[in-house]
């Protein structure tokens, strides 16, 4: 076992470089992507478990989780992810795994995946409250392991747009489109994964670039120099590597003596 994590702590995934087949045997042997499914697995077992099943305790968080999982998913990247935690010491090191990094290496696997100890929390809290609320213990676990589902199904239509490769489901050749702005011309917009409705509702969507002028922070999602000389954490975790511009291109910066 021992072996196996350490081989995941070694491999670099790089989507830009990988198969469609290299993808679904990564997606499908991730240890975070295996936590998922095994968890949603004894979710089920812990459902079948409960003595007294009604089919409405069971069915009604499983509709609420699917409606309800794009408005939490869209709230937390947009005020969470896009937050400015940067500035809090004790959290500089969660915003830095939780979101910078994917935006400063989007084609990097390890980091694409949200980290188990801040998705899990969030997903039992979401999901198990709204099943609770509908159906008590039975609704919790029926809303838990729908979430479960629901992150593994959001996570690899993730791994999609940012995979070296042309889907041809025109549903994901839409949202991959429309994820890849959000990555590379603006990031102030298109919050969604799988779903937009709350981007439409929030007037943070765009159907094409052209609509909205590219973003100068788009791949440091506004930890600047200027914020990285006043708050040198994250830049600190980083080794004094922080990117700004093009794919591929980094600068060094040094927190204390680099000009602004």
């Amino acid at each position: 076992m021992r072996n196996y994590f350490a081989f995941f702590q070694k491999a670099s995934y790089n989507l830009d470089k990988m198969t469609f087949k290299e993808l679904v045997y990564a997606f499908f042997t991730y240890p975070t992507i295996l936590l998922y499914l095994v968890l949603s697995i004894v979710f089920f077992v812990l459902l079948l478990a409960e003595n007294t099943l009604s089919f409405y305790d069971i069915f009604l968080p499983i509709v609420a989780t699917i409606v309800i999982y794009p408005f939490a998913w869209y709230v937390i990247h947009r005020f969470v992810l896009h937050s400015r935690l940067y500035k809090i010491k004790y959290a500089a090191a969660t915003w830095k795994r939780i979101h910078f990094d994917h935006h400063q290496d989007p084609h990097n696997l390890k980091v694409l995946f949200g980290a188990p100890y801040t998705t899990l929390p969030t997903i039992f809290l979401i999901t198990g409250s709204a099943g609770w609320a509908l159906g008590g213990m039975v609704g919790a676990y029926s809303g838990i392991m729908t979430g479960l589902i629901i992150t593994c199904f959001y996570e690899f239509c993730h791994c999609i747009q940012h995979l070296n490769y042309q889907p041809k489901w025109s549903f994901l050749q839409r949202i991959k489109k429309l994820h890849l702005a959000h990555h590379f011309h603006n990031e102030q917009g298109n919050y969604g994964i799988t779903n937009y409705l709350w981007d439409r509702l929030f007037n943070t969507f765009y159907a094409k670039s052209k609509y909205v002028e590219k973003s100068p922070t788009v791949f440091n999602i506004g930890y600047t120099n200027e914020e990285a000389l006043k708050y040198p954490w994250v830049l600190e975790l980083s080794h004094g590597v922080r990117r700004d511009d093009g794919p591929g291109r980094y600068r060094i910066k040094d927190p204390i003596n680099s000009p602004q």
